[in-house]
């Protein structure tokens, strides 16, 4: 199915990120290869919500509560059950998308600014349910002792093993994205993003569209999670709050709602953003805080939006096509030749 929709451009530049994480362990220390390894697990979860807001037109201010069901689940079924990672990984996943499938029923009949503020309930229901139910989740102390992803050591640094398999879980995962929204289903999803009532009269069920959408999207975000957890090996309800749901939102944005790169291209861009002002504002200006941090992060975003506010990932597009329009230069003949 894949081949039959995957543009031949997006298959290319799957190929070439696949190639470029091939060859980054042997060209970046540790540090940056977690960098990368962060970034895409985040990746997954901006594509997924991109998905979800950027071609259903739908909102969410709660996707952080589906990362961290999924990184819940996965974790306390390996953790308490035995089980091996690479099956609670789909069954979390599972889990998590009939769960999106059930709250999402009733939701998802909102619109607007009511749905966004149901989504963020949703969300902020799940963080106190993290902290509260300490028999199973071990409340805001957390729990350890997940196992990671056994995955083949082929190379010295741990952390490029790591990188190689959530990477690969990136490129699948988006190219099943890419293959979704360029066919028949991407087509009707986009009808509904643009007209519910038009797309109503053509013979869309909407409302169970809006339902799938959003499972969809939520288990990208359960991949993305349960791959976390397995990743850091210790889970705690601090990272899945309202924070994280909106910096999910603003990689989304800076790379591009309406675009599957731009999950990915914001993603790269946000988390390497973050470490560099976490590393280079100290030296600059000693005594510096993270608040400060945030004013030159938020001031770096708003110049981006306004030069980009369709995102960073349109921005290839826009240079190919430009190259594209730039005149052939002729040769003019000799003058002998044209006397001849």
């Amino acid at each position: 199915m894949i081949r039959g929709v995957l543009p031949r451009r997006d298959a290319v530049a799957l190929a070439a990120v696949a190639a470029l994480i091939a060859v980054a362990p042997f060209a970046l220390s540790g540090y940056y290869l977690g960098v990368l390894v962060t970034a895409g697990l985040y990746g997954i979860a901006a594509v997924g919500l991109c998905l979800f807001v950027g071609y259903a037109k739908q909102i969410s201010l709660g996707h952080a509560a589906f990362y961290g069901l999924g990184a819940y689940a996965s974790g306390l079924l390996a953790t308490r059950l035995g089980l091996s990672p690479w099956l609670t990984l789909p069954v979390a996943v599972a889990l998590v998308v009939l769960a999106a499938a059930a709250v999402g029923y009733p939701v998802l009949r909102l619109e607007g600014n009511y749905l966004a503020m149901a989504t963020l309930a949703l969300g902020i229901m799940f963080s106190v349910v993290l902290r509260e139910w300490i028999p199973v989740t071990a409340g805001p102390s957390g729990f350890s002792g997940i196992p990671e992803l056994p995955f083949p050591r082929v190379f010295a640094k741990g952390e490029a093993n790591t990188l190689w398999l959530v990477w690969a879980f990136v490129i699948a995962l988006a190219a099943l994205a890419l293959a979704f929204v360029n066919s028949r289903w991407g087509r009707a999803l986009r009808a509904i993003g643009d007209s519910e009532l038009a797309a109503e009269l053509v013979g869309l069920d909407t409302a169970r569209w809006k339902v799938g959408i959003f499972a969809l999207s939520a288990g990208y975000a359960a991949v993305a999670g349960a791959l976390y957890a397995h990743y850091v090996t210790f889970l705690s309800p601090e990272p899945f709050g309202f924070m994280f749901s909106l910096e999910l939102l603003v990689m989304a944005v800076v790379g591009g709602l309406a675009s599957v790169w731009g999950g990915i291209t914001g993603a790269v861009v946000i988390v390497a953003l973050t470490e560099l002002l976490r590393r280079a504002l100290p030296p600059w200006l000693p005594g510096s805080s993270g608040e400060l941090e945030l004013v030159v992060f938020g001031v770096i975003l708003i110049v981006v939006l306004l030069l980009r506010p369709s995102g960073l990932a349109s921005l290839g597009a826009w240079v190919i096509e430009r190259r594209g329009r730039e005149p052939i230069a002729v040769e003019a003949p000799e003058a002998g030749a044209r006397a001849g």
